[in-house]
Protein backbone atom coordinates (compact mmCIF):
# COMPACT_ATOMS: atom_id res chain seq x y z
CA UNK A 1 0.00 0.00 0.00
CA UNK A 2 1.21 3.59 -0.74
CA UNK A 3 0.13 6.91 0.66
CA UNK A 4 0.55 10.39 -0.44
CA UNK A 5 0.93 13.29 2.28
CA UNK A 6 0.56 16.65 0.61
CA UNK A 7 2.08 19.83 2.34
CA UNK A 8 -0.23 22.36 1.36
CA UNK A 9 2.46 25.88 2.75
CA UNK A 10 3.15 28.23 0.58
CA UNK A 11 6.35 29.51 2.27
CA UNK A 12 9.14 30.06 0.31
CA UNK A 13 11.56 30.40 2.60
CA UNK A 14 11.57 27.78 5.26
CA UNK A 15 11.91 24.49 3.07
CA UNK A 16 12.12 21.53 4.79
CA UNK A 17 11.40 23.64 8.76
CA UNK A 18 8.29 24.66 7.70
CA UNK A 19 5.55 23.23 10.26
CA UNK A 20 3.22 21.58 7.35
CA UNK A 21 6.40 19.65 6.05
CA UNK A 22 7.61 18.55 9.51
CA UNK A 23 3.81 17.49 9.71
CA UNK A 24 4.33 15.85 7.26
CA UNK A 25 7.28 13.86 7.94
CA UNK A 26 5.64 12.75 10.75
CA UNK A 27 2.68 11.16 9.04
CA UNK A 28 5.40 9.44 6.44
CA UNK A 29 7.02 8.17 9.58
CA UNK A 30 3.66 6.61 11.71
CA UNK A 31 2.49 5.32 8.17
CA UNK A 32 6.01 3.30 7.87
CA UNK A 33 5.32 1.69 11.01
CA UNK A 34 2.36 0.37 9.55
CA UNK A 35 3.81 -1.00 6.49
CA UNK A 36 2.48 1.78 4.64
CA UNK A 37 4.71 3.60 2.11
CA UNK A 38 4.15 7.57 1.73
CA UNK A 39 5.43 9.91 -0.76
CA UNK A 40 5.42 13.65 0.33
CA UNK A 41 4.33 15.94 -2.08
CA UNK A 42 5.80 20.02 -1.32
CA UNK A 43 3.18 21.97 -3.59
CA UNK A 44 6.11 25.03 -3.51
CA UNK A 45 8.10 22.68 -5.79
CA UNK A 46 5.03 22.81 -8.61
CA UNK A 47 3.84 25.56 -10.54
CA UNK A 48 -0.05 25.13 -10.26
CA UNK A 49 -2.38 27.29 -12.31
CA UNK A 50 -5.73 28.13 -11.69
CA UNK A 51 -8.88 26.34 -13.09
CA UNK A 52 -10.00 28.27 -15.88
CA UNK A 53 -13.18 26.54 -17.04
CA UNK A 54 -12.33 25.53 -20.49
CA UNK A 55 -14.00 22.13 -20.19
CA UNK A 56 -11.01 20.34 -21.84
CA UNK A 57 -10.52 18.13 -18.67
CA UNK A 58 -13.71 16.33 -19.78
CA UNK A 59 -12.63 14.41 -22.73
CA UNK A 60 -8.82 13.52 -21.08
CA UNK A 61 -9.70 13.77 -17.27
CA UNK A 62 -6.01 15.95 -17.26
CA UNK A 63 -5.61 19.81 -17.52
CA UNK A 64 -4.20 21.11 -21.19
CA UNK A 65 -2.62 23.76 -19.17
CA UNK A 66 -1.16 22.39 -16.30
CA UNK A 67 1.74 19.34 -16.37
CA UNK A 68 2.21 20.18 -12.30
CA UNK A 69 -1.41 19.34 -11.79
CA UNK A 70 -1.50 16.28 -14.13
CA UNK A 71 1.54 14.80 -12.52
CA UNK A 72 0.22 15.60 -8.44
CA UNK A 73 -3.33 14.46 -9.90
CA UNK A 74 -1.87 10.93 -11.50
CA UNK A 75 0.23 10.45 -7.78
CA UNK A 76 -2.72 10.89 -5.98
CA UNK A 77 -5.69 8.13 -7.87
CA UNK A 78 -2.84 5.89 -8.04
CA UNK A 79 -2.83 6.08 -3.85
CA UNK A 80 -4.50 4.35 -1.25
CA UNK A 81 -4.91 7.29 1.02
CA UNK A 82 -4.04 10.72 1.05
CA UNK A 83 -3.61 13.17 3.88
CA UNK A 84 -3.92 16.91 3.46
CA UNK A 85 -1.67 18.95 5.85
CA UNK A 86 -2.39 22.61 5.74
CA UNK A 87 -1.82 25.79 7.65
CA UNK A 88 -4.49 28.45 7.85
CA UNK A 89 -4.21 30.95 5.23
CA UNK A 90 -7.61 32.63 3.83
CA UNK A 91 -8.68 30.34 4.63
CA UNK A 92 -6.63 27.41 2.71
CA UNK A 93 -3.20 28.30 0.51
CA UNK A 94 -3.49 29.38 -3.28
CA UNK A 95 -2.04 26.06 -5.02
CA UNK A 96 -3.79 23.76 -2.58
CA UNK A 97 -7.03 25.79 -4.14
CA UNK A 98 -6.06 25.40 -7.71
CA UNK A 99 -5.49 21.62 -6.88
CA UNK A 100 -8.82 21.18 -5.44
CA UNK A 101 -10.59 23.11 -8.16
CA UNK A 102 -9.22 21.15 -10.93
CA UNK A 103 -9.65 17.84 -9.62
CA UNK A 104 -13.44 18.96 -8.40
CA UNK A 105 -14.10 20.41 -12.20
CA UNK A 106 -12.97 16.72 -13.61
CA UNK A 107 -15.00 14.94 -11.06
CA UNK A 108 -18.50 17.37 -12.13
CA UNK A 109 -18.07 17.65 -15.30
CA UNK A 110 -18.71 13.79 -15.36
CA UNK A 111 -21.46 13.72 -13.13
CA UNK A 112 -23.10 16.43 -14.49
CA UNK A 113 -23.61 14.26 -17.57
CA UNK A 114 -24.13 11.07 -15.17
CA UNK A 115 -24.87 10.54 -12.19
CA UNK A 116 -23.60 7.42 -11.63
CA UNK A 117 -20.01 8.45 -12.21
CA UNK A 118 -17.28 7.43 -10.27
CA UNK A 119 -14.40 9.57 -10.27
CA UNK A 120 -10.99 8.18 -10.35
CA UNK A 121 -10.51 9.03 -6.26
CA UNK A 122 -13.62 7.37 -5.71
CA UNK A 123 -14.10 6.46 -2.42
CA UNK A 124 -9.73 7.27 -1.52
CA UNK A 125 -9.77 7.62 2.64
CA UNK A 126 -8.31 11.32 2.99
CA UNK A 127 -7.45 12.87 6.24
CA UNK A 128 -7.05 16.43 7.00
CA UNK A 129 -4.32 18.17 9.10
CA UNK A 130 -4.78 21.64 9.86
CA UNK A 131 -2.78 24.24 12.01
CA UNK A 132 -2.32 27.65 12.80
CA UNK A 133 -0.95 30.27 14.85
CA UNK A 134 -3.59 30.51 17.83
CA UNK A 135 -3.54 28.05 20.78
CA UNK A 136 -6.82 25.54 21.57
CA UNK A 137 -9.22 28.62 21.34
CA UNK A 138 -8.69 29.29 17.89
CA UNK A 139 -9.13 25.12 17.00
CA UNK A 140 -12.69 25.12 16.21
CA UNK A 141 -12.18 28.54 13.73
CA UNK A 142 -9.72 25.92 11.98
CA UNK A 143 -11.61 23.29 11.50
CA UNK A 144 -14.59 25.49 9.73
CA UNK A 145 -12.16 27.75 8.09
CA UNK A 146 -9.02 24.57 6.80
CA UNK A 147 -10.86 21.31 7.29
CA UNK A 148 -14.43 21.85 6.48
CA UNK A 149 -13.24 23.79 3.40
CA UNK A 150 -10.89 20.84 2.56
CA UNK A 151 -13.52 18.39 3.44
CA UNK A 152 -16.57 20.05 1.13
CA UNK A 153 -14.10 19.79 -1.99
CA UNK A 154 -13.16 15.92 -1.09
CA UNK A 155 -17.01 15.15 -1.41
CA UNK A 156 -17.73 16.82 -4.60
CA UNK A 157 -14.77 14.64 -5.90
CA UNK A 158 -16.19 11.76 -4.29
CA UNK A 159 -12.86 10.75 -1.78
CA UNK A 160 -13.53 9.83 2.03
CA UNK A 161 -12.60 12.23 4.68
CA UNK A 162 -12.10 10.34 7.38
CA UNK A 163 -13.13 11.42 10.86
CA UNK A 164 -11.07 11.97 13.74
CA UNK A 165 -14.19 11.25 15.97
CA UNK A 166 -17.94 12.83 16.34
CA UNK A 167 -17.36 16.46 17.08
CA UNK A 168 -14.14 16.16 14.32
CA UNK A 169 -15.43 14.76 11.62
CA UNK A 170 -13.18 16.16 9.51
CA UNK A 171 -9.82 15.37 10.84
CA UNK A 172 -7.76 17.51 13.13
CA UNK A 173 -6.64 20.79 13.88
CA UNK A 174 -3.28 21.40 15.82
CA UNK A 175 -2.42 24.40 18.19
CA UNK A 176 0.70 26.22 18.63
CA UNK A 177 2.04 26.09 22.20
CA UNK A 178 3.44 29.46 22.24
CA UNK A 179 3.81 32.66 20.37
CA UNK A 180 6.88 34.99 20.69
CA UNK A 181 7.36 38.15 19.20
CA UNK A 182 10.97 38.92 17.55
CA UNK A 183 12.25 42.25 15.60
CA UNK A 184 11.26 40.19 12.67
CA UNK A 185 8.07 41.07 11.00
CA UNK A 186 6.91 38.09 11.55
CA UNK A 187 5.78 35.65 15.29
CA UNK A 188 7.99 32.91 16.24
CA UNK A 189 5.48 30.10 17.01
CA UNK A 190 6.35 27.29 19.05
CA UNK A 191 5.01 23.73 19.23
CA UNK A 192 4.33 21.04 21.60
CA UNK A 193 5.07 18.08 19.68
CA UNK A 194 5.02 15.31 22.05
CA UNK A 195 1.09 16.19 22.75
CA UNK A 196 1.26 16.07 18.29
CA UNK A 197 3.08 13.47 18.01
CA UNK A 198 0.33 11.67 20.10
CA UNK A 199 -2.68 12.99 18.29
CA UNK A 200 -0.99 12.13 14.71
CA UNK A 201 -0.66 8.86 15.98
CA UNK A 202 -4.31 8.19 16.91
CA UNK A 203 -5.65 10.02 13.74
CA UNK A 204 -3.32 8.13 11.10
CA UNK A 205 -4.67 4.92 12.50
CA UNK A 206 -8.51 6.17 11.98
CA UNK A 207 -7.64 6.60 8.22
CA UNK A 208 -5.10 3.16 7.64
CA UNK A 209 -8.31 1.61 9.46
CA UNK A 210 -10.01 2.08 6.36
CA UNK A 211 -7.89 1.52 3.84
Amino acid sequence: MNAICISASNISDSYRQSTSYKLCERVKEILYQSGIGCEIIDLREFDLSPCIGCGKCFDSRRCCKDKDFNRIYNKIIDSDCIFFVSPHYAPIPAKLCMLLEKMEEITFLHWWKDNTYESEMYNIPAGIISHGGGSDWALSSYKAMVNDTIANALDTIQCKTVPYNDEWNTGISLPVHSVIEKEDIFPVQTYDWEAIEQKLQEYVKCVVQTI
